[in-house]
């Protein structure tokens, strides 16, 4: 196979790698050809400037997987705009500051979704009320550098922060995974992650740079996702892994037989699993790999070594450039841990608004990503925990900050601290150990956070106690609480 073209060009031609008849995008019962996808894009970017945004305004989306989602990215890139994605199972007040963060001056949503929002952007229509009518805007020539889409991560403390990504960072991304996955015009890419993750994103962007059909996808329940599998004859289905625990508990039969990739990132995936999913799907190629939103995707395991070493994330992606590092910035010895470290065009732009944050993580072109890793004597990456304390829940990376933000602002509690636990089917849940505030603590802050928060920042278990405890310097002893809950 012949190295990928290192050569980024504007987001929005993603619409031409197909063959104009070719399938490229299903919602629902609707089907665009690639000319069509073209059309509907160039008409979406001609709407959004008759709406008086200019160069390098934000543009939220926050629904899920409508034909509008899917077709945004491209059209507000053509449009020279800036695509701000916002996770549907995101309730108002994480909707709201992500709003406020990018000074967004536009939001599409549901209209249920627009009227719980006390604070909107000075633009705000309702998804049922949007229609295309503008003559279409041919192909774009932005700069390659030119910022195209801020995806909200959460950090080990603070509030969701905006990586920003440009039309490079995207366009790259969307080779570098069509490049080592092997898609083709042939495959249909069954796409059931949220589009405001990387990873989600990345399920559109790189099928159609392989000329191959997107079917975009919202499910319930698992057995919807293997009812739809079958339905399309899907051949590439991407996951995390407490997705891919559902899915191995289904009763496929031959229903999975038309797949022929899958791929996991988000967490690593325990390897009973991966044996079960090797079992149920002989005939998929499994790529286990990493990433961090900060510099997209780093690493994929050869899937003729899934079977040998499931311990293992693999090698660098085509663009990405690893190593692990001592504390005094040195590259680490194979078998010695250290953190990872990636560099290369695949790396963000820093975070949005945020020069200290960005200061902290981004140095000299490189991202430190606070994961703490190993090569092996067999060369290959794998993965060790993290620096800081951030918590995985089903893919999602939570701050605790945000779940102990929310606790509070509910009145029942006088101070807490929120907690990640080893789960084998969510990765970790959150545990809130909390001092009581008042009478009826535990049922006012149970209501409170099931208002106020989506079900994966909500915490599993909370633990009432009289006092937090502190350590020497008068900070809460976190490493004594996790300790505590660990025995």
């Amino acid at each position: 196979m012949t190295g990928p073209d290192p050569t980024p060009l504007p987001l929005d031609r993603l619409t031409l790698r197909g063959g104009s008849e070719a399938a490229a995008l299903r919602v629902g019962e609707r089907r665009w050809t690639y000319a069509e996808l073209e059309q509907a894009v160039g008409a979406m970017a001609s709407d959004l400037r008759a709406l008086g945004l200019e160069q390098g305004d934000r543009v939220a989306s926050w629904m899920g997987k409508t034909a509008f989602a899917c077709i945004a990215p491209l059209a507000c890139a053509r449009a020279g705009l800036v695509h701000v994605p916002i996770n549907p199972v995101l309730r108002r007040a994480q909707a709201e500051h992500i709003l406020e963060d990018s000074a967004a001056r536009l939001l599409v949503a549901n209209r249920a979704r627009l009227e719980t929002l006390e604070v909107r952007p000075e633009q705000a229509i309702a998804l049922e009320e949007w229609k295309e009518g503008g003559e279409a805007l041919p192909p774009s020539d932005h700069a390659p550098g030119t910022l195209a889409a801020l995806l909200y991560t959460s950090g080990s403390t603070g509030r969701p922060k905006g990586v920003m990504l440009s039309h490079s960072n995207l366009w790259l991304g969307a080779v570098s995974v069509a490049h080592y996955l092997g898609l083709g015009a042939g495959d249909r890419t069954l796409a059931v992650l949220p589009l405001a993750f990387d990873y989600g994103q990345n399920q559109l962007l790189s099928t159609w740079y392989a000329g191959g059909e997107a079917i975009a996808f919202d499910y319930l329940l698992p057995r919807d996702v293997m009812k739809a599998v079958g339905r399309t004859q899907a051949t590439v289905l991407a996951g995390v892994p407490p997705l891919w625990v559902q899915l191995a508990e289904q009763e496929w039969g031959t229903g999975g037989a038309s797949l022929r990739t899958l791929t996991n990132s988000g967490g690593h995936m325990p390897e009973p699993l991966v044996r079960r999913l090797r079992t149920l799907f002989p005939q998929a190629r499994l790529h286990l790999m990493y990433g961090l939103t900060e510099a997209f995707r780093s690493a994929s395991l050869d899937p003729a070594l899934a079977d040998a070493k499931p311990d293992s994330v693999g090698t660098a992606i085509p663009f990405a450039e690893l190593s692990v590092r001592r504390a005094n910035g040195s590259e680490a010895a194979p078998g010695e841990e250290g953190e990872l470290v990636h560099a290369g065009p695949l790396v963000a732009q820093g975070y949005w608004k945020d020069p200290e944050r960005t200061a902290q993580r981004f140095r000299d072109g490189e991202v430190w990503s606070g994961d703490r890793a190993v090569v092996g004597a067999d060369g290959l990456l794998r993965i060790r925990g993290r620096d800081d304390a951030m918590i995985k829940v089903s893919g999602h990376r939570v701050s605790p900050s945000e779940v102990e933000e929310a606790a509070l602002a509910s009145g029942a509690v006088e101070e807490c601290v929120a907690l990640g636990v080893k789960d084998e089917r969510l990765g970790q849940r959150i545990v809130l150990v909390a001092v009581a505030r008042g009478g009826g603590a535990e049922e006012r802050l149970k209501g409170w956070l099931a208002a106020e928060l989506p079900a994966h920042l909500r915490p599993s278990e909370i633990r009432w106690v009289e006092n937090l405890p502190l350590s020497p310097n008068g900070k809460i002893d976190r490493a004594a609480l996790q300790a505590e809950l660990t025995r």
